[in-house]
């Protein structure tokens, strides 16, 4: 029997655990039977030093109060991991330490390892050698996020009725999965949980963009905040929206607070609302809060005000920022960059696809990733997807219950079935004979045989 063969004949450790190793946090757990969205840790990704010079590594920001003029150091760069130095320091400390978040020993623990679409090869080298030459995981795979999205129950998630859990897990047969998240979001069309690599698209405008764009905002009109990155990513993930009538909305906040108070979308709310601002002794967060003309302008003219208890308030009266803001994702063009929004980014995805499968995908939108949280966003991908694909296309578009843990929760639905895992991992002896140039074709679907 061939010496290759024998390897893999080998029998997996029991423990497996799953990476989504995302720009801002990392989505890390292991595998349950079943798991669920609550078996996933939300660690972040960064090294941050303080004001007064204290770093925080990993978990450990959590821990943190004081927020004020807070530097990041992070290991992933447009969606890629470039600086294995910081990446590692946050691994050791979340996985390896004495008294780290998931306790984890890679000789006897397997390796699912979620990366970016399109990672340049030599990046990939560069995982490959860290997992098994540094850690020693006794097995390991690599996948784009997108594709375990495929092994949800994705018609359940339309409303039709739950795989009962006796059935194989098997991926989705068509999905359209919009993952837009910190670096930036990608459209990945997969056909039985494989991508079709020439139809992947991808729009450099995520979460940091949007952040920036804030904090160039509200120093401009407000306070500089131009050092306050976790401050402001705070107050977008509070305030933001994505509008349904773009214009509208921008004319009604020109016409005063007064005009915007109004029927928006069918609900009664106030676009210009008043977020203050935390002062890190009493309050570590800030919050959003109905605006008050009468109260804004006493705060105008006296500077500052202290409520009853005595703590004085900074805040900041935001309106058209609340839309403007996410409104890059559908717009890019606002900020100068050249390139299509999200909904023609999909469109442009699928025009390398055979038009046979338009249908299917059109039919079976999954969007995951950060900035699906916001508020709106959902709605306006759906409109305007529909709005530009061909007529006798049904349109359907879902979020994942939870966007942050989805590709991390799919990564543990595939993982938990032995036959599915086995298929998918090479073992470190493996590595060791064949390098890291065999693992690619191994990890694209090609055969096992060198």
């Amino acid at each position: 029997m061939p010496r290759h063969s024998k390897n893999h004949d080998q029998a997996l450790p029991n423990k497996t655990l799953v990476l989504d190793n995302g720009a801002n946090t990392i989505k890390a757990g292991f595998v349950g039977s079943p798991s669920k969205f609550e078996d996933c840790q939300i660690i972040p990704n960064c090294l941050a030093r303080g004001r007064d010079k204290k770093v925080y590594v990993g978990s450990e920001l959590d821990s943190c109060r004081d927020f004020g003029e807070m530097a990041f150091r992070r290991p992933v760069e447009k969606g890629y991991i470039v600086n294995w130095e910081a990446e590692k320091a946050v691994w050791d400390h979340s996985f390896f330490a004495a008294k780290s978040t998931l306790p984890c020993n890679p000789h006897e623990s397997n390796l699912v390892l979620a990366e970016a679409p399109n990672t340049p090869v030599t990046l990939q080298i560069n995982c490959d050698q860290v997992v098994f030459e540094e850690y020693e995981f006794a097995s390991y795979s690599r996948w784009i996020g997108p594709s375990l999205n495929a092994y949800h129950d994705i018609q359940c998630l339309f409303g039709a009725v739950a795989r009962k859990s006796e059935v194989d897990v098997v991926p989705a047969e068509c999905l359209l999965v919009v993952d837009s998240g910190f670096s930036h979001s990608t459209v990945t069309p997969l056909v039985n949980g494989r991508p079709i690599q020439q139809a992947v698209r991808r729009l450099d405008v995520g979460g940091k963009i949007l952040t920036n764009y804030l904090k160039e905002l509200v120093s401009i009109r407000h306070y500089n905040l131009m050092n306050e990155d976790h401050l402001v990513n705070e107050a977008k993930e509070q305030v933001c929206f994505v509008s349904s009538d773009f214009r509208r909305d921008l004319e009604s906040t020109w016409k005063g607070a007064s005009e915007s108070r109004k029927q928006r979308d069918g609900n009664a709310e106030d676009i210009v609302v008043d977020y203050v601002l935390p002062d890190y002794n009493a309050a570590t967060k800030g919050f959003m809060r109905p605006h008050d003309p009468s109260l804004a302008a006493r705060v105008r003219k006296m500077g500052a005000m202290a409520n009853p208890g005595g703590i004085v308030e900074d805040f900041m009266t935001l309106g058209n920022e609340r839309f403007s803001v996410p409104e890059l994702l559908f717009n890019p063009g606002d900020i100068g960059m050249q390139e299509s929004g999200l909904s023609e980014t999909v469109l442009q995805s699928l025009s390398g696809l055979p038009p046979g499968l338009w249908p299917a995908m059109l039919g079976n939108v999954l969007v995951v990733g950060g900035n699906a949280l916001i508020k709106g966003f959902v709605e306006r991908l759906e409109a305007g997807v529909r709005q530009l694909a061909p007529a006798e296309c049904v349109v359907r578009v879902v979020r994942s219950p939870d966007p942050l843990k989805s590709t991390w929760l799919g990564g543990a639905t595939m993982a938990a079935d032995p036959t599915a895992l086995k298929a998918a991992q090479v073992t470190r002896q493996e590595y060791q004979e064949f390098g890291s140039g065999w693992l690619a074709k191994v990890f694209s679907g090609a055969s096992r045989k060198p």
